[in-house]
């Protein structure tokens, strides 16, 4: 698939807020055709071409900085509050609490547990968000070079691959506490465990767009973007170990991003 069909896609599958914060890939692309094909053009044409594209790249990632910081600032301000949320329904309704009730405890408790699988979708969609976005800039920066004769991929990704968009270790961490903070907090149950598989079946596919869906998308996009085959060879991000989730492969082929 090419990337501009893919970015198109993953697009399609960000939250609504978030569609704006993408690579201007199309646009980026145009520049390095008006480049290529400068030989036909007076030489400043030329020159004012390669100049507003470093411009763009470089105000493309002044963007994702900003995005990825907010985001990433309100995700640790939500992961607090989850745990005091948690930690305040425990003291108030759970066994031991000052006002014990078994009802008002699951009640809270399954509110929490939807926020909580919700929460982790979407710092999981931002890990992607990062991902998709310096493969665009991989991408079209080979194409640059190869159609210009130039040099710019090399010490632009050196430059790409210290700004915080790219940094994603804090939020691959809140990810794996959210994880562990569902596991510990709300362990499933043998028999629970075929319905609530169930519900997540049903969620995708009447959802259409709903988080979970997204979520599952997001991560066949980076399994997919990261695996050891990847044609970006020294440029490419590091091969990602996901789980061996069974209800991640059983939404592959319902998935709009194929693994080939």
């Amino acid at each position: 698939m090419k990337f501009g069909k893919r970015l198109k896609q993953q697009i399609e599958e960000s939250l609504p807020a978030w569609r704006d914060k993408f690579l201007s890939y199309k646009e980026l692309k145009k520049l390095v055709r008006q480049i290529s094909s400068a030989e036909s053009c007076v030489e400043y044409g030329k020159a004012d071409a390669e100049a507003e594209f470093v411009h763009l790249l470089n105000n493309e990632i002044d963007k994702f900085n900003v995005f990825f910081m907010e985001q990433e600032e309100d995700f640790i301000i939500r992961h607090k509050e989850l745990q005091q949320r948690i930690k305040r329904v425990i003291e108030t309704w759970g066994p031991n609490g000052t006002k014990p009730s078994e009802a008002e405890y699951k009640d809270e408790m399954a509110k929490i547990r939807k926020d909580i699988v919700n929460f982790h979708g979407e710092m999981v969609l931002l890990v992607n968000y990062s991902n998709i976005n310096y493969t665009g800039l991989a991408k079209i920066l080979k194409k640059y070079d190869k159609r210009t004769g130039g040099l710019l991929r090399l010490p632009f990704i050196q430059k790409v691959l210290q700004q915080p968009f790219f940094i994603t270790d804090l939020v691959s961490k809140l990810v794996k506490e959210c994880e562990n903070t569902i596991d510990e907090v709300f362990p499933v149950e043998q028999e629970d465990e075929e319905e609530i598989v169930k519900e997540q079946r049903e969620a995708i596919t009447i959802a259409g767009k709903g988080i979970f869906r997204n979520t599952v998308a997001a991560l066949l996009s980076m399994q997919e973007i990261r695996r050891g085959s990847s044609t970006y060879g020294h440029f490419s991000l590091p091969p990602m170990d996901l789980p061996d989730s069974d209800l991640i492969h059983s939404f592959q082929l319902n998935s709009p991003i194929p693994i080939v």
